[in-house]
């Protein structure tokens, strides 16, 4: 535990925001090489295999992310100054998020590595996390072995977060007709994008997940007009979309369009709603998996998970656990409790030493 938080003090004290971990990869590459764990690399993630791989047993991956979110406003700290209070509090950018549970699996990794398990482990620190940057984990995962199911790292209060919440950003241009402001001139962009908004507030998609809730769209970002007397011909929107485990993302985003469409039409408008990205769908895995089997008899609870990790874009069970809080996250004097990274190690020991994980029971 000791040695966890020297290296998480280190850690701090490396800006290292998602797209810039660099220098923090080369930081860790150097520790991990150290301890004789042979990391290698792909852009600035980094993974490590346990001696005695063999490809006919299943493999666990341990995951937790490198990068922060730069430091909002509100800090009366020195972000980048490590700061450990007598109480046991250690402040810093990134020591909730996501660095004890980093520095937690790291130990994790080295401590089970060294024990006989009947299951192959990997450990990857990956990075762009905070951004899903194509450079972070979707990067680095076909890189390594096969792999049957992941526990990442991330502040949860180390209970199992079974489901996780997808994201999915639309950006939406409806259409109208210029026009002189004084005179009855033109169709308004605005007024045709109303009933829409309206639309995204008050619509409630049917199925709704027992651990998640139901899928919520949030109109976010709103932009039209050039000048007071000129009637707007488009107005720009943008829609934060959380899909829960009973919906794809295609399937939410073709719901979207032929439903509010034909609402935009009504007015005289057109609509073009466009997707991001499909690929930060929702997670789940079942209850029934050894690993939450496992976590359930050691007294955890299970819960749905409302915000993102890179659980999103792993095409395999996977369930999230880690010290911290998650409300402790991209906040102004973030810290994370020395009590909590030795729980963590504890607790993840036990969690993983001796579990059994049969690939017969990993249920997609």
């Amino acid at each position: 535990m000791k040695e966890a938080v020297e290296l998480l003090k280190k850690l701090v004290a490396i800006p290292r925001q998602s797209r810039e971990e660099t220098a923090a990869a080369d930081f860790l590459m150097s520790f991990l090489d150290g301890k004789g764990l042979r990391p290698q690399r792909e852009a600035n993630n980094l993974w490590c295999v346990a001696d005695g791989y063999d490809p006919l047993r299943p493999t666990l991956l341990l995951n937790a992310h490198i990068d922060t979110v730069r430091p909002v406003a509100g800090w009366t700290r020195d972000p980048y100054l490590p700061e450990l209070t007598p109480e046991g509090k250690l402040f810093g950018i990134g020591t909730n998020d996501d660095g004890a549970s980093l520095v937690s699996l790291i130990q994790t990794f080295r401590i089970l590595s060294r024990r006989p398990q009947s299951y192959n482990l990997v450990f990857l620190a990956s990075a762009e996390e905070e951004v899903s940057g194509a450079n972070g984990a979707e990067r680095a995962l076909p890189l390594l072995p096969h792999i049957d199911v992941a526990l990442v790292g991330e502040p949860t209060g180390m209970e199992p977060a079974v489901a996780e919440k997808g994201l999915m950003v639309l950006d939406a241009v409806v259409r109208g007709r210029a026009g002189h402001a004084a005179r009855e001139e033109g169709l308004n962009a605005i007024y045709g994008a109303l009933p829409a908004i309206e639309w995204f507030r008050t619509f409630r998609f049917p199925k709704v997940s027992p651990l998640l809730g139901a899928v919520k769209t949030s109109v976010t970002i709103v932009n039209a007009g050039t000048q007071h007397n000129v009637v707007p011909d488009q107005c720009r929107f943008t829609i934060d979309v959380r899909t829960n485990e009973l919906y794809s993302n295609r399937e939410v985003f073709e719901f979207i369009s032929d439903s509010v469409r034909p609402i935009v039409a009504a007015t005289g408008c057109t609509l073009e709603i466009k997707e991001r990205s499909f690929r930060l769908n929702s997670s789940r895995i079942d209850t029934s998996h050894p690993l939450v089997q496992r976590a359930i008899a050691l007294g955890k609870k299970p819960f749905g998970s409302p915000t993102l990790s890179d659980q999103a874009l792993m095409p395999f069970l996977s369930m999230k656990m880690g010290p911290g809080q998650s409300s402790r996250s991209h906040t102004a004097d973030e810290f994370i409790c020395i009590e909590e990274i030795r729980n963590a190690i504890d607790s993840y020991v036990h969690l993983l030493d001796g579990l059994n994980i049969c690939s017969s029971n990993l249920i997609r």
